[in-house]
């Protein structure tokens, strides 16, 4: 008896089944984005909400052993804060790329990390002063993300963010986006409606987006209006 043989799934098809992905990514951070607003704006009088700043940070890095920044694009509550709240009041202009340094981005881990010991360090029995020390960590670095906003793109911070820099050392380089060169037309539309602002184009020769920052959202492949755009049929 002869097999039948499976039917190809279209660039356009693919492109279409991103959408469902989409509305799911949106309805998640809508759910999250909240999280953000109650642990700053609480954190100070119930420190036990700062404890909401090392779960996420936690589930940052195991995320990114898996598939990069995926928790960044899908799961981080003040990422969708940002991109949900606070990205109808931005410019959205590029981020510049001196803010992905690799040299400023590691450096603020060290700083950023440091700090984090070091005041822990000041009161290590009490669990209170710890919470009081994350929520102090989330309100400033969420206030810098706020102001970058307003004056650059929604998530100029989450380019230099030093949960998202591990992210992307440890699993940036897993399942690279694909862009078909003979169907990309370069208008960029994909471009503008990536998060994080990445230079997607510029791949098209080579056939594979290596950008490891990329926040594996559906975005960029819902917008495409040639479906040039897919993940990998086979993600490492």
């Amino acid at each position: 008896m002869s097999k039948i043989a499976p039917v190809p799934v279209s660039k356009t098809d693919v492109r279409l089944q991103s959408e469902p992905l989409s509305r799911r990514r949106r309805i998640l951070q809508w759910t999250l984005a909240p999280i953000t607003l109650i642990v700053i704006a609480l954190g100070w009088k119930y420190p036990l909400l700062g404890f909401a700043v090392p779960v996420v940070m936690i589930t940052g890095m195991i995320g990114g052993v898996i598939n990069g920044r995926y928790v960044c694009g899908h799961l981080c509550p003040r990422g969708g804060f940002y991109d949900r709240m606070i990205s109808p009041v931005s410019p959205r202009k590029p981020i510049p790329q001196e803010l992905r340094s690799a040299v400023l981005r590691w450096t603020l881990v060290a700083l950023l990390m440091g700090f984090m010991i070091y005041r822990i360090a000041q009161n290590p029995g009490d669990i209170y002063h710890w919470g009081h020390v994350f929520w102090l960590m989330c309100t400033v670095t969420t206030a810098i993300g706020v102001l970058m906003a307003l004056f650059l793109h929604p998530r100029t911070w989450c380019s230099l963010c030093p949960i998202g820099t591990i992210q992307n050392a440890i699993g940036g380089r897993k399942n690279l986006l694909r862009i078909d060169s003979e169907l990309c037309r370069e208008c960029a539309t994909c471009e503008k409606a990536c998060p994080i602002n990445l230079p997607i184009v510029k791949h098209k020769a080579e056939g594979i987006v290596s950008e490891s920052d990329c926040l594996k959202c559906p975005e960029c492949i819902t917008v495409c209006p040639k479906g040039a755009l897919s993940w990998p049929e086979n993600p490492n």
